[in-house]
């Protein structure tokens, strides 16, 4: 089992900064890619950014230049740096991780979700 929590979401004004952390523990022999991933009322799931163990990192178009994720392998943790955030950032977070599983089969777990409110 890959266990998966995530910190930091709250309500913060329009133009705002807020860091999300997760942070997956459990039995695994590495971490492949660890993800950030988002969901707005009635909208379908997508991805927000993604970096891998190497530390090559993916984002999608709407947060490239106001979001950074970054991760601390050593911690098994991954970050998410949001800033100049708009209302249409609102919605539930959520933190995905691709684990290798001592058989060496990948383990693909998410978090509980952490909600973000963007607004005046």
């Amino acid at each position: 089992q890959v266990q998966v929590v995530e910190s930091g979401g709250g309500l913060v004004q329009p133009g705002g900064s807020l860091r999300l952390s997760c942070a997956a523990s459990g039995r695994f022999v590495s971490i492949d890619v660890m993800a950030w991933y988002r969901q707005a009322l009635e909208k379908e799931r997508e991805l927000v950014a993604a970096i891998s163990s190497g530390g090559s990192t993916d984002y999608a178009d709407s947060v490239k230049g106001r979001f950074t994720v970054s991760n601390d392998n050593a911690k098994n943790t991954v970050y998410l740096q949001m800033n100049s955030l708009k209302p249409e950032d609102t919605a539930v977070y959520y933190c995905n991780v691709v684990a290798k599983k001592v058989s060496g089969v990948n383990y693909n777990a998410w978090g509980q979700g952490t909600q973000v409110t963007v607004s005046s």
